[in-house]
């Protein structure tokens, strides 16, 4: 913490010659004294601006006669700091007087009055700097608080780490440097897990536990855990607390690779649920009609892996939520579905940890009935977060929430899990931001700081709708934006275009986001009303060439150009598929950065028209590849696209991923295989009838084409079709290459690992 303290003022009588401005003065001068600064402000709308935009004040000291905007205005102020933060010490400037008439209301969002003319300004500071400091104590959830404090006290260490506090790094000039980039607060709460004080990550005690359960309470659990290895980590220890060898395991194939490493390390017999795929080759939902009882049943009966099982009764099931081009189940649903079929549910919100903090995500996120009376009829839930995805915390953050129903895990259990995946030297600024997650979004802060998400991410969506509006008005191209056509006022049945939707309406409506049965934009076809809806934040933008009856255009742009092109103005994207960029809406946008994105995008539109030399707008690439010397950006574009038309790239990637291969072996039979060395690497056009030794994942979509064990099928298979045309592309468009995990690249020939014949089972 700042050894500074700050403090707000907003009066309009701070600049006059008036007893009331004198007065001021004289308090300004006394909190100096006391390390406090006083920022001032003489209107309503400066106090509102300045309260958003700088959370570092402590304190504000309202004038009730302060002019502005509202009915009062200062009452106006109130009611928009207590939508964000209910514990910051609010004093009142008045006079007796004026108090005996005041607004209720107002005396409940404030805290105390200041008679600015009638106590003195040793008295006046004394108060405010006692607000302050229990204030800033207040502020720190309880993990965070121990580590600042005990960071203050500068005690000589003898345990790890061997910097001691940071103080190692200064006897070498690159420690030196090491030591003034990263500062010493980080280097001296970079501590041991000798530290007593600070409780243990592995055993659940003191602070680091105390913090534990206070997410536990943000996040809606019974029980959290904090996880400093990431929420690969997480779904690792989940699957291997829940299932293990000659037990069966439901997983969507849509799942992170984590979750294929947790089945292989467990042992455990999967059988997988496939999701759809709409005509970008997105990955949709899994239907509904998958996950009744008798789909269920029957799935496990085709698998030939579950004969060998103890029980034909899947035992776990791990669901992908939200999707990564932001697709949430209704999980309600999906419980109500699945939890005839399975006693516990692991739901992977990698992406997803701000759901339970905005009501338009209700009943889509897995800790949804946290308010209900405890029921243990219902599965028991399992929810992993990476808190730095998308909230506010360092790599590697993550959270695992658990709601217990029927077959719970008590806690012994399940921390032997735990404790064979977290490391015995945890790095203490990663659960820091654990902690300070789970404050900032408690309370209203965390619907404010969604909220807020929510509308830069609709007024970038409108903006773009719009502009992508007038161009086809003038028989120009633009981008777009993968959304609804239009949305219906649900209190009216008014229909409005999206660009022209009133933004309150988008913001707050979720209606306006889900897949409806049939609609054309979404793709997936007659899904459950409902069922399924697009998470506002997560902003797919479309490029020209993909029609929505899955047929290619005549012309288009391929999406990895325009990656290229953001890239080489240092904007970075998140995700591009062959007609589709994702850009995450994180409570870290501001309006300029996200209108610096448009003029991004009108700028390549300008270079695509003029088909602009690639040396003026793709210079690192053609430094790198000077075979692109002689074309343009549009001719680059024109030639990528005619050979993804040629090679059917989207329609092949869609039908690799929307067959569940043959399987010989279970992912462990495989693994031991691998580890054994009983594996050969084979180009694509020997893997013909082999049997894939590890996980085959391209990126994107990120999600396994084939999982250790399964065959790769015949020449002309749908999974090395979708293969051979990725290697084919990568060897004719070089610096447009796919990262395949899985995969090693030989003299642009794909190799990858089967089991040797003799293995196989």
């Amino acid at each position: 913490m700042s050894s500074t303290m700050l403090a707000l003022l907003a009066s309009g009588e701070i600049v006059s010659n008036s007893a009331p401005g004198r007065a001021a003065a004289r308090l300004q001068e006394e909190l100096a004294q006391r390390r406090i600064d006083l920022i001032t402000t003489v209107s309503s709308d400066d106090a509102g601006a300045m309260l958003r935009a700088n959370s570092a004040i402590q304190c504000l000291l309202l004038n009730w006669d302060l002019p502005g905007c509202g009915n009062p205005p200062a009452l106006n102020v109130l009611e928009q700091l207590r939508a964000r933060n209910l514990q910051l010490p609010v004093f009142l400037l008045t006079d007796r007087e004026t108090v005996s008439n005041m607004p209720r209301r107002a005396l409940e969002l404030a805290n105390d009055f200041i008679w600015i003319l009638e106590d003195t300004p040793t008295f006046i500071g004394g108060r405010i700097q006692g607000a302050i400091e229990r204030y800033s104590h207040a502020v720190l959830p309880p993990m965070f608080a121990a580590l600042t404090h005990f960071a203050r006290v500068h005690e000589y260490s003898w345990h790890t780490p061997g910097h001691t506090g940071g103080t190692a790094f200064l006897k070498s000039p690159a420690g030196r440097a090491f030591y003034d980039f990263y500062g010493e607060n980080m280097l001296r709460s970079d501590l041991s897990i000798s530290v007593t004080e600070l409780g243990s990550l592995l055993d659940h005690t003191g602070p680091i536990a105390a913090g534990e359960r206070y997410a536990a309470k943000v996040f809606g659990a019974d029980r959290t855990y904090y996880v400093t290895n990431g929420s690969s980590t997480s779904n690792r220890v989940i699957v291997m607390a829940s299932v293990t060898r000659g037990q069966l395991a439901l997983c969507d194939r849509n799942c992170h690779k984590s979750v294929e490493h947790a089945i292989t390390m467990s042992g455990a017999i999967p059988t997988y649920l496939v999701p759809l795929r709409n005509h970008y080759g997105l990955i949709g939902p899994i239907p509904p009609d998958q996950l009744t009882e008798a789909a269920v049943a029957q799935a496990i009966q085709r698998n030939p892996l579950t004969s060998t099982a103890d029980s034909q009764r899947a035992v776990h099931a791990v669901i992908t939520n939200s999707t990564y081009d932001g697709l949430c189940y209704n999980v309600r649903r999906v419980e109500e579905l699945l939890g005839e079929s399975v006693d516990r549910l692991h739901f992977d919100e990698a992406w997803y940890a701000y759901a339970r903090f905005n009501p338009i995500y209700r009943d889509r996120f897995a800790m949804y009935d946290s308010d209900a009376p405890k029921s243990h009829n219902g599965p028991t839930k399992f929810a992993t977060q990476s808190t730095h995805k998308l909230l506010a915390a360092l790599s590697q953050a993550s959270m695992i929430h658990i709601r217990d129903g029927r077959s719970p895990i008590e806690h012994g259990r399940f921390n032997e899990a735990f404790m064979l995946h977290a490391s015995t030297s945890p790095l203490y600024s990663i659960m820091a931001s654990n902690d300070v997650s789970a404050a900032m979004m408690d309370g209203p802060g965390g619907t404010a700081l969604t909220g807020e998400s929510i509308v830069e991410a609709v007024a970038f969506r409108q903006v773009l709708a719009r502009l992508k509006r007038e161009y086809n008005d003038k028989g120009e191209w633009f981008f777009d934006g993968w959304q609804p056509d239009r949305v219906i006022d649900p209190s009216n049945g008014h229909k409005h275009a999206f660009h022209s939707a009133p933004a309150e309406l988008l913001c707050n409506e979720a209606s306006c986001w889900l897949l409806n049965p049939g609609d054309s934009w979404h793709g997936f076809g007659q899904l459950e009303k409902n069922y399924c809806m697009l998470d506002p934040i997560k902003v797919s933008i479309t490029t020209p060439g993909m029609q929505r009856n899955g047929q290619l255009a005549d012309r288009g742009i391929p999406a990895s150009i325009i990656s290229k092109y953001l890239d080489n103005l240092g904007i970075i994207v998140e995700k591009t598929t062959d007609f589709t960029i994702l850009f995450l809406f994180s409570i870290g946008i501001t309006k300029g950065k996200w209108g610096t994105l448009i003029n991004a995008l009108l700028a390549f539109k300008r270079d695509y028209d003029a088909n602009q030399s690639l040396s003026q707008c793709l210079p690192n690439l053609l430094a790198k590849y000077p075979m692109y010397a002689e074309l343009g950006l549009r001719d680059l574009a024109q030639k990528m696209f005619a050979r993804m038309k040629e090679l059917r790239s989207t329609a092949k990637m869609s039908a690799g991923f929307s067959a569940l291969p043959d399987v010989d072996c279970s992912p462990v039979q495989a693994y031991e295989a691998l580890v054994r060395d009983h594996v050969e690497v084979l180009p694509l056009n020997l893997l013909a009838g082999r049997t894939a030794a590890t996980g085959v994942i391209p990126y994107p979509p990120g999600i396994p084409l084939l999982m250790p064990g399964e065959k790769f099928g015949q020449a002309g298979s749908p999974a090395l079709e979708y293969l051979q045309v990725l290697e084919s592309f990568d060897r004719e468009f070089p610096g447009f290459g796919h990262d395949n995990h899985g995969v090693e690249v030989r003299d642009g020939r794909y190799h990858i690992y089967a089991l040797r014949r003799e293995a196989a089972p």
